[in-house]
């Protein structure tokens, strides 16, 4: 974990440096994680090439949700949780066309930590942080972390003043790419780096 609460996985001195900036309800960064990680890992990260460097850009409270998610717990664990909520998305996102108006009512009003719970609920995180062993105290204690909130909304001022406009972006040795927003238009810029 970085100070600013992002994520590194691979070496953090490697001759390349990907940070990716990621919203969980985007369905486009479910289909790129899908697409890319075996890749990424294997590839590069494993072989000390590549650092890749998750960062939040939060769009709505359910993102905010499942940000809370990844990061509750040990940090060592942040890119399995991460992993099983994109991995997840096709089963869980449909709720947010199917949910009634006092629902989504709940999910936008009153204090962030009973509307954080109120999505977990509605949404099956529970269940699916359950599986990952974490009980319904513990995940209750993540959904409450101002300090965590804070830090992700944080991320996500940075991005907006970078330039991001959408998910997912890349930042790809400290400048932002624009028109990349999948596996196939970034995989040739990084093989053209190595």
């Amino acid at each position: 974990m970085t100070p600013s609460g992002s994520h590194m996985l691979g070496n953090p001195d490697a001759q390349v440096k990907l940070a990716e900036y990621i919203s969980y309800t985007c369905p486009h960064c479910a289909h790129f994680h899908k697409q890319s990680d075996s890749t990424l890992r294997l590839t590069y990260v494993m072989a000390g090439k590549l650092s890749v460097e998750v960062r939040h850009l939060v769009r709505d409270p359910i993102d905010l949700t499942v940000a809370m998610l990844t990061n509750c717990g040990d940090p060592d664990g942040f890119f399995r949780r991460h992993g099983i909520f994109l991995n997840k998305q096709d089963s869980w996102i449909k709720l947010i066309g199917e949910a009634s108006p006092a629902q989504k009512q709940r999910w936008t009003s009153g204090q962030l930590p009973v509307r954080l719970r109120a999505i977990a609920s509605d949404f099956g995180f529970y269940a699916i942080m359950e599986q990952l062993g974490y009980g319904r105290a513990q995940v209750d204690r993540c959904l409450a972390d101002k300090a965590m909130a804070d830090k992700l909304l944080a991320q996500t001022e940075e991005a907006q003043k970078l330039g991001v406009q959408g998910t997912p972006s890349f930042v790809l040795d400290g400048v932002l790419l624009t028109g990349t927003y999948d596996w196939a238009s970034l995989s040739p810029q990084l093989q053209a780096r190595f």
